[in-house]
């Protein structure tokens, strides 16, 4: 257990972006928001998985929509207590703990903002230890947790309660009703209990970011390679190295979706690769060959700060460098490739782990 202030989130929004994979939205604007929260009313407490009591509740929080969305319209925290009230009258009580579902991006600091606001602790730990586009795409939904009840509340604290036995279907129920309410909205889901926590949750995800964070920021200070040391890490590689040279970007049905194409650069000069994003990075390959693919985390780095480059920052002209590694191993099992893996959305491909496909270079 600890308090996390303000002077915590530097590190947070970078670790954060860099486990995002490019999407959970810009966390400088999670950063700016949690601060505020945090001088308002106070630090929060951090807790551990193991930590909470047996008939404690707790409450995933986070806000949904199209990344591109909320850099023209902020995240409001104005509809919490309307969407904290509207949880406990559909689930008979109100959480005791919140928790971020996914440590991607904003996503890893709005629950921060919201648990100052609401006093309530936050726990050290997410459902994804990534970002994914899908509300589905997490562990717990994996191992057969319902998403639901689940609410929605847009900036005018109007809130919407979906219940359903198919956390796909509520995937695109929920969907339809952020896309209604301007692509953007806060959302509370997956209420989960102590025990649910411990067996499906991924432990330590807000200490993870922090200490990507602290990495970067460091290896920085002391002119070292910050995508290397983040690649070495996370036990993840460098797999393509390039400049920007053409993107293709679009907002629809609630998504953000990229192709952006690399021209290489250094170890990479020479060849090109194509990225493709839905909210998150989920594919690179270049003319003869698949570097990597979802469920492995694919992060876009600045080639010379190493700070991740979000699907709504890439630029024609930015110099990158691409780094891949493992997912967590929960996602690698047949019935979670069904929903997580590359055929899952779309690419005719099958899913080879990173480890795998760096074993086969190397012999």
């Amino acid at each position: 257990m600890y308090q996390l202030t303000e002077h915590d989130l530097g590190d947070i929004a970078i670790g954060a972006a860099l486990l995002g994979t490019g999407g959970g939205g810009d966390p400088a604007l999670g950063r700016l928001i949690a601060r505020e929260a945090l001088r308002r009313h106070g630090p929060v407490t951090v807790v551990t998985p193991e930590e909470l009591a047996p008939d404690s509740l707790v409450l995933p929080v986070a806000t949904m929509g199209a990344p591109t969305a909320a850099n023209e319209k902020l995240p409001s925290l104005e509809p919490v207590e309307e969407l904290i009230r509207a949880f406990a009258d559909a689930a008979g009580r109100r959480p005791t703990h919140l928790m971020p579902i996914e440590i991607g991006g904003i996503a890893a600091l709005i629950p921060i903002a919201i648990a100052a606001q609401l006093g309530l602790p936050l726990v050290d730990a997410d459902m994804m230890g990534r970002a994914f586009p899908e509300l589905q795409m997490v562990i717990p939904s994996l191992a057969g947790v319902s998403a639901t009840p689940m609410v929605l509340a847009d900036e005018f604290a109007n809130t919407v309660v979906l219940r359903s036995d198919d956390n796909a279907h509520t995937e695109r129920l929920a969907r339809a009703v952020c896309v209604a309410m301007g692509a953007a909205a806060l959302i509370a889901l997956y209420p989960v209990d102590a025990e649910q926590v411990l067996a499906h949750t991924i432990a330590g995800s807000l200490s993870r970011a922090a200490d990507l964070g602290a990495l970067v920021r460091n290896a920085s200070r002391d002119h070292q390679d910050a995508a290397a040391a983040v690649a070495e890490r996370i036990e993840g590689t460098v797999v393509f190295e390039g400049k920007v040279i053409d993107l293709q970007r679009r907002t629809e049905g609630g998504f953000t979706f990229v192709r952006t194409l690399l021209e290489g650069t250094g170890p990479s000069l020479g060849r090109t690769a194509e990225i493709e994003s839905q909210n998150e990075h989920l594919l690179i390959r270049t003319a003869d060959a698949t570097l990597a693919t979802t469920p492995d985390l694919i992060i876009i780095v600045d080639a010379a700060s190493g700070l991740a480059v979000t699907t709504e920052a890439l630029r024609y002209g930015v110099r990158t460098r691409v780094i891949a590694a493992p997912c967590d191993p929960r996602y690698r099992t047949e019935g979670a490739l069904a929903v997580v893996g590359p055929r899952a959305f779309g690419y005719d491909e099958d899913f080879v782990s990173i480890v795998d496909r760096v074993k086969e270079r190397v012999a």
